[in-house]
């Protein structure tokens, strides 16, 4: 899969822990514990190679693989700070009573790590062999490639009153920041959401893996509002090759 487009953030916020773009929220107050024991706690769990669905239209999410039943949400074809199309990570699939064919996909926003089912008809097929893993007692970040850990970053995760959500969650959207905006240069939004934090510098307290322009914090330290800041050499590596759809896990 080719590197992702990389554009300005809309003047806009993001609400995650960094005014505009993105809030700087990564708090969580946990003790510094093994990064090399939860790296690997979380391989039984990745796969080499992810299916995702890229939207060309939107798309309601229902609760069953069947036209008839509830709708949970409305997913827009469009991310809302970049405008690209909305990519989802397919974590199943099966042909409704109707003969259409339905994709159980991850879904973004609240309540976090939710899932709904969508008609295929309307998106297009791609994959990424990437997938993160974010460990809040070894405060890293560790990016594997198709199975495999091809770079580990030390990072600052959320503090005690504002902690970073642990759980399964995707990138929505790769970011490139204004030069000077706090948070920068690169962020990746995910889907995951603060359990704190409802609203945030105006947004809906998304959380988001960034840079510490005009933040800082210590790496390794648990700083934040309960977004996880990494130093401008690691997020620029991860912003070059992390699209989204990308699956990202955050365990404690």
């Amino acid at each position: 899969m080719s590197p992702p487009l990389l554009r300005f953030a809309l003047p806009r916020r993001l609400g995650c822990c960094i005014a505009l773009g993105l809030t700087a929220a990564c708090p969580l107050g946990i003790a510094a514990g093994s990064a090399v024991a939860a790296g690997a706690a979380s391989t039984a769990r990745i796969q080499a190679i992810q299916q995702l669905a890229v939207l060309s239209n939107a798309h309601g999410a229902h609760e069953k693989p069947e036209a008839g039943s509830a709708q949970t949400e409305v997913v827009p074809a469009t991310r809302p700070l970049t405008g690209e199309p909305t990519t989802l990570p397919v974590i199943g699939a099966l042909t409704g009573p109707d003969g259409v064919r339905w994709l159980r996909v991850m879904l973004p926003g609240r309540p976090d790590g939710s899932s709904g089912w969508i008609d295929r008809r309307g998106t297009s097929e791609t994959t990424t062999s990437w997938h993160l893993v974010v460990s809040l007692a070894g405060r890293r970040v560790r990016a594997y490639r198709a199975g495999h850990v091809a770079k580990s970053f030390q990072a600052v995760v959320g503090k005690l009153s504002t902690p970073t959500p642990a759980g399964e969650f995707f990138v929505e959207e790769t970011l490139r920041m204004p030069a000077g905006e706090a948070g920068g240069p690169f962020a990746l939004a995910l889907s995951a959401r603060s359990n704190v934090l409802q609203e945030f510098e105006g947004g809906p307290g998304q959380i988001a893996i960034h840079g510490r322009d005009d933040l800082g914090g210590t790496l390794g330290s648990a700083a934040s509002h309960g977004c996880i800041r990494l130093a401008t050499a690691s997020i620029q590596w991860l912003a070059a090759r992390i699209g989204p759809g990308t699956p990202v896990t955050i365990e404690q």
